[in-house]
């Protein structure tokens, strides 16, 4: 290694480098986080924005250790400059270890490659779910516990959830009636249907799943995150009230199994009026229901770890219940089980009112009327006289109930047999005869408790596939979550549905169809009809599907509160933020109260039938969002998706995405409209009222795409004057403290756009960009509260140049992107202009006047703006009066227009006044307007103004007096003695221009005061300037036109008016100011126009 020496650096040659560098001292980054953000390799603002470091190399240090850090930076710097002189390709690798002495002042700012390996590889995701809070149950004991690394693998973790979840109530107690109703064929579709539309979403949900690290959170976790917040919000919402729902469908089959097949002396209500048994049904529901779900919140409230020590138990009851099932159908090929069926005629009859399926038994060689015989004839007499028609003509007979797998029973329940409510069950091929039966022998009969058809059964059935989230939202206790969620969710939805299938061909092959049809067993001595197939018993399938709905509904009220403290806890919709709290170790207690509410809710729905298609539109619109997830995401090929799962494509997920909402519509459309108009509003609140978040969602991508796409058709050429509107670049200033001067500017751009088109709000600092940075970023924020404040919805861009006027031509130049650019400026009126002695009062003014001529562009100026409506005012009267002097392509039709748009000034009326020359036909020129107007589709009252010449006043003369000897004194403060003695000089001869050029006319540079003492102004007056002719007439038309205007407009609530050009001659720019202060003076309210020199009105449809 050579030597060299290291030469100190002066003090004086600091100020270069600090240019060079860039270096100010000021860090920009954020450091109000203490805390680092696993997730988040960008600093952030507090409100999850997350925002670039700065880019200069500055340290965050305080100021006495600046200089010690700069000297080692220098010196660095001097060192490696050096050295990779002499070695410019290859240095030695003995010396490798100067190239990090050489990265030091980054790895200041910056982590090193192996520091930031390690702290990755170190990283646990631990679950926001059950078992974080479980650990935490103890204070003390989780204090001391190191978090214990993730070791679930894909059978415990995923797919053992996934069964307990997708089997449940719907299975046990409605999938033999739906079988019965809906036919073997119409049953398989449903099943098809379903199990396609869920196997579609865990394809979806396995590539999002595995495009990285997804913590604790599911299906809400994965959409947020995918699609943005609002779509997060309002999906996560969703799948939270179908988890809710779920809890109280749960808890109904769990009641409806304990009423009716375990203690149906339990019921609290009896019915007196035979034909109220539903209603009496519904009630003990209620009631048992309520009970029920009190037990279950105080259970999840007491300790979720009692919850999950219990679910291995429930979902060894689902496994044994359907292993019997199997097995009672492959018993009954041989053997089927005894559950004979009482027939009258066709009529299927409740088997629990009557002990012998016989109308006479014969006791003791005597035969006496049975127990059926006394339903439909008067008790203890033979005599046919008082008997019920239907049941003398027909005869009674019994059939099995339970023909078994190889009786050909398949046959007849191939097809469908909808039914009407209170419709008697019918067996078709059973001789019958039609007679008048009263309707109390009614009871008699099973009947159908509800109408039914393929949609209600599609939407009763869909909450059996749904489960499918369980592995995702254990992602945090997975060894391999990338591998094992697409694996284990995939083989249970594969496994659940083989089952579904194969139970619908075996019940169409075992059971009769009039007791499939029996939705509670009545014919089969009440059993649960499930239940008289399996073996060894029917109690196996009764305890195993009461315990496995009753833990079910505990995993769903578990589950939905942690899901909302999630949403909650993101703080994307401002009223749950309360429910983001809770007990000292998480356990979410106000969204467990808010849980049991609702719930309670679907309790008192009390029919099992009603709340099941509830939760699926829930569950389907979740699903659909995850399939729109993932084809987003595919489409867009955003650089940060590449998910592990390969087997997926966006065709896939358009597929389940159509699916999806297919079904919501098929199962009820009234329920799809209503959860859709749920969500949307969910949506448009988040997006209106909620936190702003950034997460990379592909919704963003969407737009960007969507925005380039449309720019790209903008390049196309300028917009047909049909579409052409005020696209606004508004020119603020600002104080000395960076706040805006005249935010009325603003109000009145709200009020002119009503959020439509573009709004660019801009301004400009005088400095170096360099040195103004972090004053930039001050103005912008400042410019961007008060945009919100004023409900300006656009964009703001703040410039740093080193003159203002040449900050405002380049905002003039550069803002807006392709087709989307300003086409109109707003500016402020220079006030108190008269009063300054500096030139930029006014120079910035008639120079931006100038460029927006030059760039072809509109103009506005409102005068007196101070004076505006803020957007809280409503005038309820008043007129908006236009003053149309000059031809300028129809902004001063259009701006009023556009202005009574607002609420602000909707109620005001609009007056056109033109002004009409001596040989002018007034009359005419007022019918010709009319008729313009009422092409233009513009209500208006026309009133045509006739001038007539007058000589010039005296007042006129006076008003072009004062005008040019302003001017003069202003011309001679800027000189100095010698040039102002000259000019002394010229004015004596009679020169009336000032031919001394003038040294200080820039704007931004100083006033050059008069070195000798104060300047005397009064001897002005006495100097013998010869009047311009020129400037006496246009004073004396600014005058008469203002007479006239203040006249007809004084009351009005806004005035407009043609602004007249600035002169080519910028030597009376002075003049040009006193021109327009004459022609707007006397009014409180007035908007200057000048037109872009286009049309931009048409009488053309």
């Amino acid at each position: 290694m050579p030597h060299f020496t290291v030469v100190p650096v002066k003090d004086q040659t600091q100020a270069s480098y600090d240019s060079l560098e860039g270096i100010n001292w000021v860090d920009y980054r954020d450091t109000g986080q203490d805390s680092f953000d696993q997730q988040d390799t960008v600093s952030s603002d507090g409100h999850g924005n997350h925002k670039e470091d700065s880019p200069f190399l500055s340290s965050p240090d305080s100021d006495g250790k600046r200089n010690d850090f700069y000297d080692r930076n220098l010196a660095l710097f001097e060192v490696c400059y050096l050295y990779f002189t002499i070695f410019p390709s290859n240095p030695p690798e003995s010396d490798l270890h100067l190239l990090l002495l050489c990265s030091q002042e980054e790895l200041d700012i910056r982590p090193k490659v192996s520091s930031l390996l390690s702290r990755l590889v170190s990283y646990t995701s631990i679950t926001q779910g059950a078992k974080e809070h479980e650990e935490e149950e103890s204070a003390e004991t989780s204090r001391r516990k190191t978090p214990k690394s993730p070791n679930m693998g894909t059978l415990m973790g995923v797919y053992l959830p996934c069964l307990q979840n997708i089997f449940g109530v719907i299975l046990f107690l409605r999938l033999t009636w739906i079988v019965g109703m809906a036919g073997i064929i119409q049953s398989l579709l449903i099943v098809i249907m379903c199990c396609s539309c869920t196997m579609l979403t865990a394809i979806s949900m396995s590539a999002i799943a595995t495009n990285g690290v997804v913590p604790a959170g599911g299906a809400y976790f994965m959409i947020s995150r995918s699609l943005g917040p609002e779509f997060g919000g309002a999906v996560g919402l969703c799948f939270y009230l179908g988890t809710t729902f779920a809890s109280a469908m749960y808890i109904l089959g769990a009641i409806e199994i304990f009423l009716k097949y375990l203690v149906p002396q339990a019921a609290i209500f009896h019915s007196t009026d035979p034909l109220g048994n539903d209603s009496t049904l519904l009630n003990n529901m209620r009631v048992y229901g309520s009970i029920c779900l009190s037990l279950m919140a105080v259970v999840v409230f007491v300790g979720v770890k009692y919850v999950n020590k219990l679910a291995s138990l429930f979902l060894a009851c689902v496994i044994i219940s359907i292993v019997s099932i199997y097995a009672g159908a492959v018993k009954s090929m041989t053997h089927p089980p005894e559950f004979p069926i009482c027939m009258l005629g066709n009529r299927t009859l409740v088997r629990d009112r009557f002990d012998v399926c016989a109308k006479t038994v014969v006791r003791g060689n005597v035969t006496e009327p049975s127990q059926l015989w006394d339903r439909f004839c008067l008790p203890g007499n033979l005599s046919t006289a008082q008997c019920d028609d239907y049941f003398i003509q027909n005869n009674v007979t019994e059939i099995q109930g339970i023909p078994g797998l190889g009786s050909g029973v398949i046959r007849d329940n191939m097809w469908s047999d909808y039914l009407q409510k209170g419709e008697i069950l019918e067996k078709a091929g059973l001789q019958s005869v039609e007679a008048h039966s009263p309707v109390e022998n009614f009871l008699n009969y099973v009947s159908a408790d509800i109408a039914t058809s393929f949609t209600l059964l599609v939407g009763i059935f869909f909450p059996s596939a749904t489960g499918i989230m369980a592995g995702s939202n254990r992602s945090g206790d997975l060894r391999d979550a990338q591998k094992s969620i697409p694996v284990g969710t995939i083989l249970a939805i594969t496994t659940t549905s083989l089952v579904y299938l194969s139970s619908v061909v075996l019940f169409g092959s075992c059971i009769e169809g009039v007791v499939l049809r029996d939705k509670f067993g009545d014919a089969v001595h009440k059993n649960l009809v499930v239940g008289t197939l399996s073996w060894p018993s029917p109690w196996v399938i009764v305890i195993g599907s009461f315990f496995s709905t009753v833990g079910a509904g505990l995993q769903s009220l578990t589950g939905a509160p942690r899901l909302l403290q999630a949403i909650a806890k993101d703080n994307i919709i401002p009223f749950l933020r309360v429910f983001g709290h809770g007990k000292t170790n998480g356990e979410p207690t106000w969204a467990l109260l808010l849980t049991g509410l609702i719930a309670e809710l679907g309790i008192l729905i009390a029919s099992l039938d009603m709340v099941a298609p509830i939760l699926s539109m829930f569950f389907l619109m979740c699903y659909l969002f995850v399939n729109l997830a993932c084809a987003v995401q595919t489409l867009l090929r955003t650089p940060n998706w590449r998910p592990r799962f390969k087997y997926y494509h966006w065709t896939l997920s358009f597929l389940g995405m159509s699916m999806c909402l297919a079904l919501m519509f098929i199962s009820s459309w009234y329920y799809a409209i209503v959860a859709m108009g749920i969500a949307g509003m969910i949506y448009k609140y988040i997006e209106y009222q909620g936190a702003e978040k950034e997460w990379g969602d592909g919704i963003r991508g969407l737009s960007l795409s969507a925005a380039r796409y449309a720019l790209l058709r903008l390049e196309a050429g300028p917009p047909h004057t049909k579409n052409w509107r005020p696209q606004l670049l508004v020119l603020l200033k600002l104080d000395e403290d960076l706040h805006v001067k005249y935010p009325r500017l603003l109000t009145f751009a709200s009020q002119l756009k009503a959020g439509k088109g573009l709004t660019i709000v801009g301004s400009a600092i005088q400095g170096n960009f360099l040195d103004s940075y972090g004053e930039m970023q001050a103005a912008e924020q400042a410019i961007k509260n008060m945009m919100e404040i004023e409900r300006v919805k656009g964009f703001c861009q703040v410039v740093v140049a080193t003159k203002v006027r040449e900050g405002v031509v380049h905002l003039i130049q550069s803002c807006g992107l392709g087709g989307m650019k300003h086409n109109t400026v707003v500016m402020g009126w220079p006030y108190g202009w008269r009063q300054s002695e500096d030139p930029r009062a006014w120079k910035t003014f008639i120079n931006t006047v100038r460029c927006t001529t030059a760039a072809h562009l509109a103009l506005m100026v409102p005068k007196n703006v101070s004076f505006y409506p803020s957007n809280h005012e409503r005038f309820t009267d008043g007129n908006i009066d236009v003053w149309w002097i000059v031809h300028d392509g129809g902004m001063l039709m259009l701006l009023p227009f556009l202005l009574k748009q607002h609420k602000v000034w909707k109620k005001c009326k609009m007056r056109i006044f033109t002004v009409a020359q001596m040989d002018d036909n007034s009359i005419q020129m007022k019918k010709d307007l009319a008729t313009f107007l009422y092409q233009l589709r513009i209500e208006a009252e026309v009133e045509v103004v006739e001038m007539h010449d007058s000589d010039i006043s005296a007042y006129t003369y006076e008003r072009t007096l004062m005008m040019e000897q302003r001017s003069q004194m202003l011309r001679q403060m800027r000189l100095s003695t010698t040039e102002r003695q000259r000019e002394v000089g010229c004015t004596r001869l009679g020169f009336t221009s000032y031919q001394t050029k003038d040294l200080h006319n820039e704007e931004e540079e100083p006033v050059e005061r008069n070195p000798s003492g104060p300047f005397n102004a009064s001897r002005l007056f006495f100097l013998p300037l010869a009047r311009d002719q020129s400037n006496v007439r246009r004073m004396h038309t600014a005058v008469k036109l203002n007479e006239v205007i203040v006249n007809r407009s004084h009351d009005a609530r806004l005035v407009l008016l043609n602004m007249p050009g600035p002169p080519r001659n910028t030597d009376g720019d002075e003049n040009y100011m006193e021109f327009l202060e004459v022609l707007t003076e006397g009014l409180e309210r007035v908007l200057l126009v000048r037109g872009g020199g286009r049309e931009v009105i048409t009488i053309y449809s």
